[in-house]
């Protein structure tokens, strides 16, 4: 199968965007993420996707806690920032010791309870440890671009 046709056809299942973070010895690490989801209610269990190419990777192997910040729509530019294109400054918060993203819709503290290898990436399986929430609209990605969430008029028949 052609790699690009298989990134082509992942890009069509639309998603939100989210920023991972860490720290290590004081200093904070992130990289943008769709490769993210929840896993279990009893415990409260979330996964993330990290890329063996990825430096974040090491980073939350040695740290063994993260936190994801799930992205609103007027934050794209740290979205492009954690991807590698800095721009506006960073503001960060902190949740259960761990930084966060200020004005994330949401924020997540984890830590690691397990590590999986699946073929190019490693899985973290996180245990939630605290969590915060905002009522804003989310940063949406489908098709290699950003989008913003608009609501569907529903038909009555």
């Amino acid at each position: 199968m052609d790699d690009r046709l298989f990134r082509d056809a992942m890009g069509k299942f639309a998603t939100g965007v989210t920023v991972l973070l860490t720290e290590n010895e004081g200093e904070t690490h992130g990289m943008t993420a769709n490769g993210f989801m929840s896993v279990s209610l009893d415990p409260e269990l979330v996964l993330i996707s990290i890329g063996h190419r990825a430096k974040f990777l090491e980073k939350v192997s040695q740290s063994k806690k993260y936190t994801v910040n799930i992205l609103a729509e007027d934050q794209e530019h740290y979205s492009r920032h954690f991807a590698g294109k800095p721009g506006k400054a960073v503001e960060f918060e902190t949740l259960a010791e761990l930084p966060v993203l200020k004005g994330a819709i949401t924020q997540i503290a984890c830590e690691v309870v397990s590590e999986h290898v699946e073929g190019d990436h490693t899985l973290f399986i996180g245990k939630v440890v605290d969590l915060r929430l905002e009522d804003k609209d989310p940063l949406l990605f489908f098709s290699g671009k950003y989008r913003h969430l608009t609501e569907v008029e529903t038909v009555k028949s």
